[in-house]
């Protein structure tokens, strides 16, 4: 099984938690599994963990493709 994730931009950090902005939305994310995260930063969360830094040229492709996909039925 495959899980697809959207990037989000971290908005700001506090000790071991995150706060990542989807556009949409906000969520708290726990940040202990990656080291030197920055706000301003795209990343990949999973199971509410942040597991990756996506470069943001990727991280916005990536939410202009989600977005499209969601228009192509229309």
């Amino acid at each position: 099984m495959m899980c697809l994730a959207i990037p989000g931009k971290i908005i700001e950090i506090k000790e071991d938690t995150a706060v990542i902005d989807y556009g949409s939305e906000q969520r708290n994310a726990n940040t202990s599994l990656i080291d030197d995260l920055k706000v301003g930063e795209y990343v990949i969360v999973n199971a509410g963990f942040v597991m990756q830094k996506i470069p943001e040229k990727q991280a916005l492709q990536s939410i202009k493709e989600w977005e499209n996909a969601g228009r192509e039925n229309e």
